[in-house]
């Protein structure tokens, strides 16, 4: 198996549900391939992502990341993948906001054993590529909201996931800025060379994507 990710027969029902919430969905995603997941509210967009990310577990099917069985990881191992292979965006920010925008990019870095010199060289770089250059030691206080969701794009690369995915990343942000952070966002993913599911609202933004597909009432079709 060469992809970067592949979904078999992917179901989702959580107990106090009767209909499931996904629907034997099968996803493969290949190195470098940048998704767009389109769908209405509640039709399991983020569930199939929180899947995707090893932050929840489905009820029946495979998951497999750079091939390698998910199912028979223990909680730990999935950690350390999720930290080393996967990066995430949301649709807010979430940075610490008593860390300045460096060492928001910093201190995934850390977490995963780099040292404090080397993650930090790599944190200014990704925050100069994204057009922050004036605002690498700014807190987010001090950010607007592009800038703040650029600095998550920066945090979310920090330590070269194999795959990106990112949840309603411009969902916040005027139709301006959503616009110019979803280029940034494609752009960085193009020049590394990584995979990326974004899921939008936004049927504009997602054309910019190379495949598009639609979840509605948790079947997934290609579009």
């Amino acid at each position: 198996m060469n992809s970067v990710l592949a979904m078999e027969n992917i179901s989702k029902q959580y107990n106090h549900q009767e209909t499931p919430v996904l629907k034997c969905i099968s996803l493969e995603i290949q190195n470098a391939e940048i998704v767009a997941l389109l769908g209405p509210s509640g039709s399991g967009k983020s569930t199939l992502l929180h899947i995707a990310g090893l932050l929840d577990s489905a009820s029946s099917g495979n998951l497999f990341v750079e091939g390698r069985d998910c199912n028979t990881l223990s909680d730990n191992e999935k950690t350390r993948l999720r930290l080393s292979k996967i990066g995430f965006i949301y649709q807010y920010h979430h940075l610490l906001q008593e860390f300045s925008a460096l060492e928001n990019v910093v201190l995934p870095q850390l977490i995963n054993g780099v040292g404090k010199s080397v993650a930090a060289y790599k944190a200014e770089r990704l925050l100069v590529e994204l057009g922050l250059e004036e605002k690498i030691n700014s807190r987010p206080s001090e950010l607007s909201g592009g800038q703040k969701q650029r600095v998550a794009i920066a945090r979310a690369l920090a330590n070269d996931p194999l795959i990106l995915l990112a949840d309603e990343p411009t969902g916040n942000l005027d139709p301006e800025t959503a616009a110019t952070v979803f280029d940034d966002l494609i752009g960085v993913a193009e020049k590394i060379g990584m995979a990326a599911i974004i899921v939008t609202h936004n049927h504009v933004l997602a054309e910019k994507t190379m495949v598009k597909y639609f979840i509605s009432d948790g079947v997934l079709r290609q579009r």
